[in-house]
């Protein structure tokens, strides 16, 4: 008994040595996006480990830009990480998101305010620390509950629109388009 567990004790240090013989890896992040307003894709390795790669960030801010003015603004990069962690949430680790809405100029927002309803205004949109999206393959009504189940920011649920709100913010939920405002 005395030379099993001796035999079983030096395994257990080769494979030790082994694994950190290997080399290390950090853990990347990536994103796949489509623009629903300018057709644009984007598939993106943004941060690798603890590290945001700033080139990354600054084409998915070029590409989060406000559609209607071409305005853009650097972008909450753990918005990203929130992204990433939702699809995998949903279920869906490699999927393509389908973004609704990026970034929002104060003119874009004032615009939506005054001809569509349920626009803030003071939207985190504007702050670059917003996004409305659909994942496909999921239902608006799942993707929200993914959201939620990640108790980070704000989350709000259109399902007239078929889409979802993400933020950096606080974390709240709302209903737009829903009876007593949370659920449908």
């Amino acid at each position: 008994m005395v030379a099993l567990s001796g035999f079983v004790l030096m395994l257990s240090f080769v494979a030790k040595e082994s694994a950190s013989a290997r080399p290390v890896f950090p853990e990347e992040r990536r994103l796949r996006l489509f623009h629903t307003h300018t057709g644009e894709r984007i598939d993106i390795v943004y941060r690798r480990g603890d590290a945001y790669l700033d080139d990354a960030l600054g084409r998915l801010d070029h590409f989060l830009r406000d559609h209607r003015t071409g305005q853009g603004l650097h972008y909450d990069p753990h918005l990203f990480d929130l992204l990433t962690d939702l699809t995998a949430a949903a279920g869906k680790p490699d999927a393509e998101i389908a973004v609704v809405c990026g970034y929002r100029s104060p003119w874009s927002n004032e615009f939506l305010r005054a001809h569509t309803a349920g626009v803030a205004k003071h939207s985190l949109h504007m702050q670059a620390r917003a996004i409305d999206i659909r994942l496909p393959g999921v239902s608006t009504r799942d993707l929200r509950s993914a959201a939620l189940s990640l108790h980070r920011g704000g989350v709000g649920y259109y399902p007239r629109s078929g889409f979802i709100h993400v933020d950096t913010g606080r974390v709240t939920q709302w209903c737009f388009g829903c009876s007593d405002g949370l659920a449908d």
